[in-house]
């Protein structure tokens, strides 16, 4: 995209945003990726390097090995802890809007969006693998390192305490399904960032808004399959774009 239709294209943006009543933001593991966050499909490294991260992320491998899943979960939310929100995050939270996120870390939170929508839930919000009851999080600044831990135990049933994400083979927690549809439905603009659009349920969400008749803003350095159900594309990454939209 050259200069005049990149300031064409933002310009649109900025002025769809600006006339909508009722504002979505959908974002993905690109939108964190910015902060230092690896995305799920990065190669791991250190000790990880080992494992397919398709293979620890599932209820069959914290069955077999819960140390193992829980030190990598573990090893993720101390990563995130270290990190920042970006521009992006910053620029989300100074709209009127509602986020819907696929990510898992507390990002959207820590830069001011108020009550985020968790479609695969969060590394800060761990639960009993029995009772299904909420646990509470590890303390910040926990064990550190790289490697097995033993989970802790449920207060209530003394279950294994389980990470509070949405697993391969698992169906997304109803409640904030039905939430991130209701909300893209009614949706005059959603904007969508940095998710690949491939991950289903949760890619199905701006098309809902696009299909109801919104307008659908798309913000990503790579073309997706969500190209097609978006009014305008902008290519590049979220902490450049989404403030220069804002501003």
């Amino acid at each position: 995209m050259d200069s005049l239709s990149a300031e064409a294209g933002l310009s649109a943006a900025a002025d769809l945003i600006a006339g909508a009543e009722r504002l979505v933001v959908f974002t993905g593991a690109g939108m964190s990726a910015e902060s230092g966050v690896p995305t799920f499909r990065d190669t791991l490294t250190g000790l990880w390097a080992r494992y397919d991260a398709g293979e620890l992320a599932t209820p069959e491998a914290f069955e077999r090995d819960p140390a193992l899943v829980w030190g990598w979960y573990e090893w993720r939310r101390e990563l995130v802890e270290r990190v920042r929100p970006n521009a992006g995050h910053e620029a989300v939270a100074r709209l009127d809007c509602t986020v819907v996120t696929q990510n898992v870390d507390d990002l959207h939170e820590r830069a001011g969006s108020k009550k985020p929508i968790h479609l695969h839930g969060s590394l800060f919000a761990p639960r009993c693998s029995g009772c299904g009851k909420p646990a509470d999080a590890p303390a910040v600044g926990g064990a550190g390192g790289e490697g097995p831990r033993t989970p802790p135990s449920c207060r209530f049933c003394q279950s294994l305490v389980r990470p509070g994400v949405v697993w391969f083979g698992e169906t997304l927690p109803v409640a904030a399904l039905e939430g991130a549809v209701e909300a893209a439905a009614g949706a005059d603009v959603l904007i969508t960032v940095g998710t690949s659009g491939v991950v289903y349920p949760a890619a199905e969400i701006p098309q809902v808004t696009a299909k109801r008749g919104g307008a659908v803003i798309q913000i990503n350095p790579q073309p997706t399959p969500l190209d097609p159900f978006c009014a305008v594309n902008l290519r590049g990454p979220a902490a450049g774009v989404l403030p220069e939209i804002v501003r």
